[in-house]
């Protein structure tokens, strides 16, 4: 298929999408967050990433419906636009995306530079701007180039998450305390709301669109794909963690994984680190892709942003958003710790989630999505506005 004639090339298929899609949900925060929800929900934390995987859904199913109806990058702020008909209420969306996305990425660049300094003795600043730079050079050059390095680092990172998995599952099991083996809904549930947080990522997915091949079709299949994926390494990974360790101890301590491993096996587990760098590198790379798409759709249709509504003609990628977000994140990374900026970012998403639900709901009293598009179940944007509106509700609360 040629390139349409906003310049940017329709060259990714389901595979490359829905990879994109798991290393953005994966991430380095599992090798930390196992043993959070697992202090809150004992031996039931399988349970609770299920839970979290159900309250991600009607979102990600929403969000599935809307690739089709409006196939456009910049995806939540071109939805907010239709369906409001107001630009400004669109760029809010879209600019509220933008600062997640850099905030984002700067808090894993952050993170991933931390692991690499046990490697490699360099500066801080050095390696957030060599790492920084590298990556950006990376998504500029080609959505093909820059998603295929990605699947590569994601296929690592479900590598090192598998091993883990495995260990934990061949180790003995060991005996738990009375009061981490007992069912505690109250538990389960606020661990649930939790592990929520391990499934945000779907939503980055519809910012490719008009890059992927035939996008009714791909868009819906990779967003499903992806959270069915990231379920099942989360509950694989913490159903070994509560069988291999107490949970008292996985609760403790600061690389719940990397405990389970060396339990497990008797040997050290300094191999995690490595693929906690591959999780970090491509944590950022993705939010550098969705950052830059975002600037260019809303080039679309908000004054002053025109300039970003361009992509290069040899190398088919919006170039200039790519350079900003780039430096953002870059700029960001090299200032103070960011952890109260980005739990602002992650409030700031739900919100988000709450608006397009709701905002599908206004499109389908328009009319039906168009013929050959997927169409979600008549419940499912109440039900993803309800979840995102009590997510959000105990993440201002805690």
């Amino acid at each position: 298929m040629a390139a349409p004639a906003s310049g940017l090339k329709r060259r990714l298929g389901v595979s490359l999408v829905t990879l994109y899609g798991v290393g953005v949900m994966v991430g380095a925060g599992i090798y930390v967050l196992v043993g959070a929800v697992a202090a809150e929900a004992g031996v039931w934390a399988p349970v609770s990433f299920l839970m979290a995987a159900l309250i991600a859904l009607p979102t990600a199913l929403s969000y599935a419906e809307l690739s089709g109806r409006i196939p456009e990058a910049a995806g939540e702020a071109a939805y907010i636009r239709t369906a409001t008909g107001r630009v400004w209420a669109a760029a809010v969306v879209g600019l509220a995306l933008e600062v997640v996305g850099v905030v984002s990425a700067a808090v894993v660049l952050q993170g991933g530079v931390g692991y690499l300094r046990a490697i490699l003795p360099l500066g801080e600043a050095a390696l957030i701007v060599a790492i920084g730079v590298a990556l950006g050079l990376a998504a500029m050059a080609g959505v093909l180039e820059s998603l295929m390095l990605a699947a590569a680092l994601t296929l690592t990172e479900i590598a090192g998450l598998l091993i883990v998995a495995a260990a934990g599952f061949v180790a003995p099991a060991v005996a738990q305390t009375a009061e981490a083996s007992a069912f505690a809904p109250a538990g389960i549930v606020a661990a649930g709301i939790l592990a929520f947080f391990a499934f945000l990522g779907f939503e980055d997915m519809v910012n490719m669109v008009e890059e992927t091949r035939d996008p009714t079709r791909t868009m819906p299949r990779a967003i499903l794909a992806a959270l069915a994926v990231t379920t099942l390494l989360y509950a694989l990974v913490s159903w070994a963690a509560v069988r291999a360790v107490p949970v008292a101890e996985l609760a403790a301590s600061g690389q719940p994984l990397v405990m389970v491993f060396e339990r497990a096996t008797g040997q050290g587990a300094a191999f995690l680190a490595l693929i906690a760098v591959a999780a970090a590198l491509n944590g950022v790379l993705a939010q550098i892709v969705m950052s830059a798409r975002v600037l260019y759709g809303l080039g679309r249709f908000v004054p002053g942003f025109g300039c970003f509504h361009h992509a290069h003609p040899r190398l088919g990628t919006p170039v200039l958003g790519t350079a900003v977000a780039t430096a953002a994140t870059i700029g960001l990374a090299l200032s103070a710790p960011l952890v109260a900026l980005a739990e602002t970012s992650a409030l700031l998403l739900l919100a988000v989630f709450l608006a397009i639900n709701l905002a599908l709901v206004a499109l389908r009293r328009r009319g039906p999505v168009p013929e050959g598009a997927f169409a979600a179940p008549g419940w499912v944007p109440m039900a993803g506005a309800v979840l995102s509106a009590l997510a959000l509700a105990w993440g201002v609360a805690t």
